[in-house]
């Protein structure tokens, strides 16, 4: 999981909370905040086209849901900073033209 240095996100408690379920930590350097802005703007976009207008049954069923949302915002959710075209089709172009 990744996150910010916020002092909520290096508290032993929570660190070791993510060490026993198995999840591995990464955050940022200081001073080195450009993954943070891509991340953010991201959930962001889901929440509001998504997460907001949906009752989960379980968290099983969140995590299908999200699964199929993230296939669809790279495979077909089309964005004008990319000519048009959605994520994975904008690499694959960048790809073949370079």
């Amino acid at each position: 999981m990744h996150s910010d240095q916020g002092w909520h996100y290096q508290m032993k408690l929570y660190r070791h909370s993510l060490q026993s379920k198995g999840i591995k930590q990464s955050m940022s350097r200081k001073r080195n905040c450009y993954d943070n802005p891509v991340m953010e703007n991201f959930f962001g976009i889901m929440k509001s086209e998504s997460l907001y207008f949906k009752e989960f049954e379980s968290i099983e069923h969140f995590k299908i849901e999200l699964e199929k949302y993230i296939t669809y915002f790279n495979t077909k959710r089309i964005k004008a900073k990319l000519k048009g075209m959605s994520p994975i089709q904008y690499r694959t172009h960048a790809q073949t033209a370079a």
